[in-house]
């Protein structure tokens, strides 16, 4: 059947994995209507992309999903590090690191922590919590064609199942339809970077002798160095369910024909240690890691979101991170646009922020493919030479030197040496406990709906009055907080030694103001002759409303 309906909605996105779901769970949260189409019938079948950063469980708490997460994640709660050996036999081998979080600093920047949920039991936790929020999610729907002009996008989408079509009329597309993105070849829209880096065949198979031999060594990923049998070992439950990711030489004109079950049976044997080791695969497939990031992120109407934006090495479990967070960047920022507080121009910091997120990440996840000696991963000379060293700088640490910001420092590169998140703008606001009638929060979980001015309590300087009243006038969605001991106070202190101004970078008369997606728009260290002239224009620059 061909049949053509109508169908309007502010935003279409395309592709229903890890990025297209948590733009929809975002979306959702904010209040904006949107369909998301899939081609596949489902949510992935196959365990892969596991490792969810701080940042992003910090975003998934925020918009109220972190229990859901955890408890499909829980199988995998105590493992940790990163194991490399020749053999599981006895002893051998060294611990690239063993914990994720040695000592428990995290807790100083976070209220949360880093989770093990493998994609195919995040996504249906991301399906579900999406719909319930109203979102429209449609599998076994194909995006077909698509055209824009200055008023929205017209798109063509095919139900697979029927094959009807149905035409949707959006404001934005969203594209987060994956590496070979249909809709950034579209649009014509290159990529820069060192491209393909190496293969592998990603194998999942059942074991129940291994347990065994892996022991209690609870491990993230074992690198397995056998020279005859490398590769990467992952426990799915810890006890029969198992992933091994293969090598694959395609430059070296290997098939994938060739890898049977019989010679990847004998290849995790070896690679193992266990000669005769019980191996019954269950599913198989191929993957290519690569570096490169698009060279714009929009065009037009339509974004990139994810590996449609950008492709990185899986060391360190970034790829799938970056592209969460693309979606919260571009949510809050649709939603303003669509909800008219915001100037369309808002949505050209899109790229602006995010382009060279990816850029300084890619490059750092090659580096530590590199450090890691990722098996099947022979870098080309100049490859994998961005500098090397901590994680959490990279996940939580970065910044935005341009963009929806005032007063960012420029010359800041965008992945400093260390985490300095002291509220300069541009960078993700400090986490700080505190109490709202009676209730312990942190800062973080402020930040979702609405700008969010930061003052101390008293109002002194004015700053807290100046935004009730710019948001009752303008309409601006603007929540303002007084922070202090006392009975005057928005929200209160957990312990006798915080100081909410001191953490912040601002004094006693200061202000800060913080993005609905946890990033600091501007501060100001000191009072005002006119707080409300100067806030009006730091919001007017900021949305781009001028």
């Amino acid at each position: 059947m061909h049949r053509k309906a109508d169908h309007r909605v502010p935003v279409l996105i395309v592709g229903g994995s890890l990025v297209g779901l948590s733009m929809s769970l975002f979306l959702g949260r904010l209040g904006v209507p949107h369909l998301l189409v899939e081609r596949h019938s489902g949510t992935s079948i196959h365990p892969r992309g596991r490792g969810n950063n701080v940042r992003t469980m910090e975003l998934f708490r925020v918009a109220g999903a972190e229990p859901a997460i955890k408890a499909a994640a829980s199988l995998l709660a105590d493992n940790h590090g990163i194991l490399q050996t020749p053999t599981l036999v006895g002893d051998a081998g060294e611990w690239l690191f063993k914990e994720i979080d040695p000592g428990g600093g995290l807790a100083r920047f976070s209220p949360t922590a880093w989770c093990l949920c493998s994609q195919n039991d995040l996504e249906p936790v991301l399906l579900d919590t999406a719909r319930e929020l109203g979102g429209d999610l449609r599998y076994s729907h194909e995006l077909e064609t698509f055209e824009q002009d200055a008023h929205g996008v017209t798109a063509v989408v095919r139900d697979r199942t029927t094959d009807e079509r149905l035409t949707v009329h959006a404001d934005h597309l969203v594209a987060a339809d994956g590496p070979r993105s249909p809709v950034r070849e579209r649009l014509g829209i290159g990529q820069s970077g060192p491209g393909d880096l190496f293969a592998n065949v990603s194998v999942t198979f059942r074991s129940a002798r291994l347990a065994e031999v892996v022991g209690d060594r609870r491990f993230i990923c074992c690198y397995l160095t056998n020279p005859e049998a490398d590769g990467a070992l992952l426990p799915v439950d810890n006890k029969e369910r198992w992933v091994f990711h293969a090598p694959w030489h395609p430059e070296h004109g290997e098939t994938l024909e060739e890898f049977t079950e019989e010679r990847l049976g004998r290849h995790i044997a070896l690679a193992v240690g266990v000669p005769g080791l019980d191996v019954e695969i269950t599913g198989m497939a191929s993957w290519r890691a690569a570096e490169r990031v698009a060279d714009t992120y929009s065009a037009g109407r339509v974004f990139l979101a994810g590996d449609s934006a950008h492709e990185m090495s899986p060391t360190g479990a970034f790829g799938s991170n970056t592209g969460i967070q693309d979606a919260h960047n571009l949510a809050w920022k649709l939603a303003a646009v669509h909800q008219g507080w915001a100037g369309p121009g808002l949505l050209g910091t899109y790229d602006t922020e995010r382009r060279p997120v990816a850029l300084a990440t890619s490059a750092r996840a090659s580096a530590r493919s590199v450090e890691h000696a990722h098996p099947g991963f022979a870098p080309a000379p100049g490859v994998g030479g961005a500098k090397r060293g901590g994680i959490l700088n990279v996940v939580l640490g970065y910044h935005y030197p341009h963009g929806a910001v005032l007063g960012a420092d420029p010359d800041q590169p965008v992945v400093p040496d260390a985490v300095d998140l002291t509220g300069r703008p541009g960078t993700r606001a400090p986490h700080l406990w505190l109490r709202r009638a009676g209730e312990r929060v942190s800062t973080l979980d402020l930040y979702e709906r609405s700008l969010v001015l930061l003052t101390d309590a008293p109002d002194d300087a004015g700053w807290h009055t100046a935004a009730r009243r710019i948001a009752e006038a303008d309409g601006i969605p603007l929540d303002a907080y007084r922070i202090g001991p006392g009975a005057d106070a928005d929200l209160t202190y957990d312990d006798d030694t915080t100081d909410w101004a001191r953490l912040h970078g601002v004094t006693a008369d200061g202000a800060v103001l913080v993005r609905p997606d946890g990033f600091v728009a501007w501060r100001t260290p000191n009072a005002a002759p006119d707080p409300e002239g100067v806030l009006r224009e730091v919001l007017r620059t900021l949305l781009r409303t001028g």
